[in-house]
């Protein structure tokens, strides 16, 4: 590669609070002869509020194919460019695909800046498990569409994560209440890191109650964190466990029972719960 070459640098932003922006994302945005960003005026803002002052280039969703070409080139000719989107990581439901692809097929070095992103702070503070987890985006806006993509992640045992849109978030949890059942465990993440943060799960028929209730509980920016299928986990369940969930659920209902032997011996209550509405 030639040394004349540009480096394009995917810098990731903040998602709200702007401290979050790292030091070393500020120092490549002060060095970088161009920023190519999905909003200019959005991304204006945020380095009018760090004092950098820099030439901008759109690049969106409905413009990314054509003008890719001409940032490589650019990148060929030895500009740096930072490609930022309106908040943290370029290319997580965000433009970018494209031109990273194009640098990557031209030789041009590519420079992650890491820093915030909602999927990860969401999962990060649900309480759901994040060792296995597959990053969905935005599911389709129309039900059949939507519910035909539930259906194929119904059982789907890792950690599912979507965003979704503030005029949608009830339509979508009344699918999943239909596709998934009305006991899926799901938290809802939004406004993070912003003044109404709010992190708060339930299954999923409780939750989208939950969300009903107050108009101000389906705003903002929102992060969905559905905990994965559990029915196959019962095949794994111990004798002890399933002999402790048989005596407790003789005297106690058996969602309280199941939530018993979970915390005893480490499975989901509602793998738990199923097995036991299956099987005593």
């Amino acid at each position: 590669m030639d040394n004349l070459t540009g480096i394009l640098y995917i810098v990731a932003t903040p998602i709200g609070n702007l401290q979050d922006i790292s030091q070393r994302a500020l120092q490549v945005l002060e060095q970088v002869d161009l920023v190519a960003a999905e909003d200019t005026r959005h991304s204006g803002l945020l380095l009018s509020h760090y004092g950098i002052k820099k030439p901008f280039f759109a690049l969106h969703d409905h413009n990314e194919q054509q003008k890719a070409d001409i940032l490589c080139e650019k990148l060929l000719q030895g500009t740096t460019i930072a490609l930022v989107s309106d908040a943290g990581t370029p290319l997580i439901s965000d433009p970018g695909f494209h031109l990273v692809r194009k640098c990557r097929q031209a030789g041009i070095k590519i420079v992650p800046i890491p820093g915030a992103c909602a999927a990860i702070a969401g999962l990060c503070a649900s309480g759901i498990a994040s060792d296995r987890f597959c990053f969905e985006g935005f599911l389709p806006a129309k039900s059949k569409a939507r519910c035909d993509k539930l259906e194929n992640l119904a059982k789907e045992d890792r950690t599912l994560i979507f965003y979704e849109s503030t005029h949608r978030i009830l339509d979508c949890l009344a699918d999943m209440e239909k596709v998934f059942g009305a006991e899926r465990y799901v938290v809802l993440a939004r406004e993070l890191s912003k003044t109404w943060e709010t992190i708060h799960g339930d299954e999923v028929g409780a939750l989208r109650q939950w969300v009903s209730e107050d108009p101000n509980r389906s705003k903002g920016e929102m992060v969905l964190i559905v905990e994965g299928n559990v029915n196959s986990e019962a095949e794994s369940f111990s004798p002890e466990a399933i002999k402790a969930l048989t005596l407790i659920a003789k005297e106690l209902p058996l969602k309280k029972a199941a939530a018993i032997v979970a915390e005893l011996y480490g499975y989901k209550k509602n793998a738990l719960y199923q097995f036991g509405l299956e099987n005593l």
